[in-house]
């Protein structure tokens, strides 16, 4: 889909909770809009097979992870299961220089980090229609023991709580509706008048 961004990029913040189908919703939306990077975090852990450096993470050490956190070059990071997990600034704002519209899709304490750092970040929630829906999801996957899930709902419950810090929320229970939904919203904020103001001069 072509649908041309005029000057700075956007940077959209997807986020939902475990089970909402935000990856999927991702997958189908953005290799149909021009102009669009999806960023790459960085982390501690090591590479798993078939990973690469730069394409699936930037893989770093726990040194330079920390002395990335000291300079303030993280928009946001966490640390989970004895690991960082954080987006580098640096790579974020070289595409959105670029006049390319960046999406990163992290966890909702990250995404209020970057709320705090970025404002003009344009925040976007995906949820199930029902949140009995989202344990069904959760519970279908048969991956994780009801212990686990039951943990993922708890925190679930607490993300909904940030929902109304979010710009958007699109609700996936048809997944070509929630497509259409993000989409509508990338090309919204491309219609902005501070983006197009120039064409009027």
């Amino acid at each position: 889909m072509k649908c041309k961004n005029a000057g700075r990029g956007t940077l959209f913040v997807v986020t939902g909770p475990s089970g909402a189908g935000k990856g999927t919703v991702l997958g189908r939306t953005l290799p149909a809009i021009d102009g669009i990077h999806y960023s790459i975090s960085a982390t501690t852990r090591n590479p798993r097979p078939g990973e690469m450096d730069g394409k699936s993470y930037y893989f770093v050490t726990h040194e330079q992870f920390l002395a990335m956190i000291e300079r303030g070059a993280l928009l946001e990071y966490a640390e989970y299961v004895g690991n960082y997990y954080g987006t580098p600034a640096a790579a974020v704002d070289a595409e959105l220089d670029a006049g390319r519209d960046v999406v990163l899709e992290i966890e909702v304490q990250g995404a209020l980090m970057v709320q705090q750092k970025r404002p003009e970040a344009v925040l976007i929630f995906i949820i199930p229609p029902d949140f009995s829906l989202l344990e069904q999801r959760l519970h279908s996957r048969g991956s994780e023991p009801d212990d686990v899930i039951a943990r993922r709902l708890e925190k679930a419950r607490s993300e909904y709580q940030s929902g109304n810090r979010y710009d958007y929320i699109v609700v996936n229970g048809d997944l070509d509706e929630a497509v259409r939904e993000l989409t509508s919203i990338i090309i919204a904020q491309r219609c902005r008048t501070e983006k197009r103001i120039d064409l009027l001069r």
